[in-house]
């Protein structure tokens, strides 16, 4: 008869388990939301990676983005305001720009 388990555990976690919890959550439930979120938070929390790419500005700003949808009321509306802030300024900043260089070039 032809042996069928693996040789060795080679710490691979099934499919829809996060490894943290054969890790650091070690004793907690996988299948428990408030569960799994903590260990996204422990993942987030833990990321680490060069911050001065464009690529990591963007996750930056991809996590704010997903951390100010998770928030309601009033921190929602405060994020939301941040944004638009930002924006407006960015607009304000690039019409300084063209106006100056309108009035560069026709001098």
């Amino acid at each position: 008869m032809a042996y069928r388990g693996g040789m060795a555990d080679d710490g691979a976690s099934l499919p829809g388990q996060h490894p943290r919890f054969h890790e650091d959550l070690v004793g907690l439930d996988p299948y428990d939301p408030e569960a799994r979120a903590f260990a996204e938070h422990l993942d987030r929390i833990e990321r680490c990676g060069p911050n001065y790419t464009i690529e990591a500005a963007l996750d930056g700003v991809a996590d704010f983005a997903d951390s100010s949808n998770r928030l309601g009321g009033l921190r929602y509306w405060v994020s939301a305001l941040i944004v638009v802030l930002i924006v407006l300024g960015v607009i304000v900043a690039a019409w300084d720009i063209v106006v100056h260089a309108l009035a560069w070039l026709a001098a």
